[in-house]
């Protein structure tokens, strides 16, 4: 059996982004949590420690990419969905991947549609009903003149073998994919009605037949609506072996059957049962078959839970027959999500209990992200979307988009797990992600990134030859902050920084020098970030539904009646001041100055030059100091104190004038940080110091980690007019992405509520230590309270 099933693979990740809400309006915030998993196990896994979340238009541009840090598989970020950023109404999709990841094809990357609706101009074209249409339910001369819809039928375990009854599963779609509700008739090549069918759910369902000797079947199909098509069923095979599977009384029974005319050719044929989860065989099983039919039963503390892959091989190691079954084990797992109250005044203060602990009540460690949203006039929640039990327990390891998948995984609905059979019997069935093996090579193209790193090599200018030994210096420059590393090169000239962590824009300064501390050699930089993973996303309009028009109304209706603008929706306010050309002098008349003339040329080296050209003034190692003092200066760029990583990188020929201070005047105005002194250069206008450079020095802009912002919440102990005003009809009440639960296995956290009276919904998702996905859901109003007197 080895030959067929691999032990171990790689250790592959698995991404699921949870957002506060699928559907925003212009000018908004989007947030989300990051959780990365094994996906062999969904433990959270601390592999990588980038992870790139990308916003994608409607029209397939990235037009936003956060380089995301991951500690111990966790992370946490934020768009602003502005029309600085460039955003207009439509579908956009959210992705997020490693670079690890991207060894493994386009399969692992998560992917998930949003819509971003403009709430003024939605209401002005839902009222005159211009292209806002809701979407009505087509009439039957509608239908017939397309009857476009296909039908699909999937016998189980694979065929339809003569004289054995067989589960047939079957899936009905529209021209556009989307699930439509069908019944039919099966009928034999003699044309007698064999059986009936029915689609319970999404357009799917199954139905039992035994198909007989010699015929062929067809079916006779009618939609809802009228529509009808004749469909040949798939052809019988004379001789083979069926797998099935079944739960009976919360059993999971695995059966083998077979004809006897299969006997008769293969009397005791051994028969091996392999059962995988994500590509990983947990039990291989040998049975001897002697009857048309055996089963056996998979018992639960062998199976992990999620989607099953059993096959059926012969004794020459053929796969025979193959079923998908979904597995839900009873976890020893209760997590409650409760409100101190069940209906709040406006402005009230809201508190959120979170508990999570074993049946016996001990404390249960996870990670939790937590969105409390307006339903703006919604009153019962159908959404169905992704969640994080859908996307790790099913939707990640089937191929093609699942329609409402968190359907299946929602406690409340009793006929859930059968629907869910159906939909592994089809979809899943033609589109299991683990049928094969990720494809995954020895060299191995993409890294784990721990960090960001700057790799590339040093030559000879003008020529290829390597330059070893050179000293390499790398400065990191960020708004107050600064980062200065060494390397050397190797042998055939190649330097690496590697593992580097800062956020946000930052200004980077690289040069080489040789063993003599000159500036010598051309750095050839490698790219410090990976082209982004192509694009394949479907343009998609907004789908306008009677829930989706109440929620724009709803909307409309609280930002008009609090006076909310459409240029400066719920808009983060920034101050932006030209920065003025000339700064002025505080340390009164230089002891010595100098402005450059036609010998400037001459030099490459700013500090050669100020040795050279300013008196007094002596060269210490890469740097230099006034010979008066054995510290080194204060340096002013342009008036501003700066580091001398910045000074480094100044051309000679761009500066204007190079003052020397070493007197009292130089700590009567900058104190003790001038104690040795004061070295100002000035630059000529127009001169922009972070992007001129020779060969032997790099310098750029660089984009670092992306720093999250707070999600802001009004306190009325702290009142701030403006921002509180908009954050009083907020479209999302309270967003925390990190709520974990205390030694007890519990956490509560508070928030005041909008001034608008509605019903809300607070929602919790999280993964447990032990990789077990949560979703909890809970309601409360926000209504005017009358006083009992």
């Amino acid at each position: 059996m080895n030959a067929q099933v691999q032990k171990t693979i790689p250790d592959i990740e698995k991404v699921y982004l949870h957002t506060d809400r699928s559907t925003y309006f212009i000018g908004e915030d989007l947030w989300y949590k990051a959780y990365n998993v094994k996906a062999s196990n969904n433990l959270l896994f601390d592999n990588s420690n980038i992870l790139y979340v990308e916003l994608i238009s409607p029209d397939s541009k990235i037009i936003a990419q956060n380089k995301t840090n991951l500690e111990m598989g966790l992370g946490h970020g934020d768009f602003q969905l502005t029309d600085s950023l460039g955003v207009k109404p439509g579908v956009y999709q959210i992705r997020a991947y490693t670079n690890w990841n991207r060894n493994f094809g386009d399969d692992f990357v998560f992917k998930k549609n949003i819509e971003i609706i403009d709430v003024f101009e939605a209401h002005s074209k839902t009222n005159k009903s211009e292209n806002y249409t809701v979407e009505k339910k087509p009439t039957v001369d509608e239908t017939s003149k397309q009857n476009k819809f296909t039908v699909d039928f999937f016998p189980e375990g694979g065929s339809l073998l003569e004289n054995v009854a067989s589960i047939v599963g079957f899936k009905a779609v529209d021209n556009n994919g989307n699930p439509i509700p069908i019944k039919g008739e099966i009928y034999d090549s003699e044309n007698e009605l064999v059986t009936t069918f029915l689609s319970p759910h999404d357009g799917m369902g199954k139905f039992q037949m035994i198909p007989t000797e010699g015929k062929n079947y067809y079916a006779k199909i009618k939609t809802l609506t009228g529509a009808e098509l004749r469909q040949e069923l798939p052809k019988v095979a004379k001789q083979g072996y069926i797998l099935s599977f079944r739960t009976f009384k919360g059993k999971n029974i695995i059966s083998i059957n077979t004809n006897a005319a299969t006997l008769v050719q293969n009397p005791n044929a051994p028969l091996t049962v392999v059962c995988k989860a994500k590509g990983i065989s947990y039990l291989e099983t040998t049975q001897t078959l002697t009857e048309t039919a055996l089963s056996f039963e998979l018992t639960k503390d062998k199976v992990p839970e999620g989607i099953s892959q059993i096959t059926l091989y012969d004794s020459n190691k053929k796969p025979q027959s193959e079923r998908l079954a979904y597995i839900e084990k009873d976890q020893d797992l209760e997590v409650q999500l409760a409100t101190d109250k069940a209906s709040y005044n406006p402005n009230e203060k809201a508190t959120v209990n979170v508990s999570s602990k074993s049946k016996t009540g001990a404390a249960k460690s996870a990670s939790f992200s937590l969105s409390v949203t307006d339903m703006n006039g919604v009153l019962d929640d159908k959404d169905y979307g992704t969640t994080i039990s859908s996307y790790f327990l099913m939707e990640s390891d089937i191929r093609g988009k699942v329609h409402n998948p968190s359907y299946y995984f929602n406690p409340t609905n009793l006929k859930r797990l059968g629907h869910l059979d159906d939909l592994l019997l089809t979809q899943g069935w033609r589109d299991f992600l683990w049928k094969t093996m990720p494809k995954f090579n020895d060299t191995i193209s993409y890294k784990a990134e721990k960090g960001i790193t700057v790799s590339g090599r040093v030559k000879q200018l003008l020529g290829e030859k390597a330059l070893v030994n050179n000293n390499m210096t790398l400065a990191l420059i960020n708004k107050k902050h600064m980062n200065i590393f060494n390397a050397t090169t190797d042998s055939i000239g190649s330097f690496k920084f590697e593992n580097i962590m800062f956020s946000g824009k930052t200004n980077m300064f690289l040069n080489s020098r040789n063993v003599k501390g000159k500036f010598r050699g051309e750095i050839v930089i490698n790219p410090i970030e990976q082209t982004p993973i192509p694009v394949s996303f479907q343009n998609e309009s907004i789908k306008w539904t009677e829930t989706t028009r109440t929620i724009v109304e709803n909307v409309f209706k609280k930002f008009v009646a609090f006076g909310i603008k459409p240029e400066n929706v719920l808009n983060e306010v920034k101050i932006v001041a030209k920065k003025k050309n000339q700064t002025p002098v505080f340390y009164g008349i230089p002891d010595n100055s100098y402005v450059p003339d036609e010998s400037v040329a001459t030099f490459i080296d700013i500090f050669d030059l100020i040795v050279q050209k300013v008196p007094g003034i002596i060269s210490d190692e890469d740097s230099v100091r006034f010979i008066r003092f054995d510290g080194a200066p204060l340096f002013l760029l342009n008036g501003n104190t700066a580091f001398k990583a910045e000074i480094d990188f100044i051309q000679p020929s761009d500066v204007e004038r190079i003052d020397a201070i070493k007197g009292a005047q130089a700590t009567m105005f900058y104190g003790q940080e001038a104690a040795n002194g004061i070295i100002a250069v000035y630059t000529k206008p127009g001169t922009k110091p972070y992007e001129k450079g020779g060969f032997h020095s790099i310098k750029k802009e660089v984009e670092g980690f992306y720093t999250a912002r707070v999600f802001y919440m009004p306190n009325p102990e702290k009142p701030n007019l403006e921002l509180d005003n908009k954050a009083s009809v907020r479209n999302t009440l309270y967003w925390n992405p990190y709520v974990h639960p205390d030694k007890t296995g519990n956490a509560s956290v508070s928030y005041y509520n909008i001034k608008v009276e509605t019903k809300v919904k607070v929602a919790l998702e999280g993964i447990t230590a032990a990789g077990i996905p949560v979703v909890k859901n809970t309601y409360y109003t926000i209504k005017k309270q009358e006083n009992l007197k």
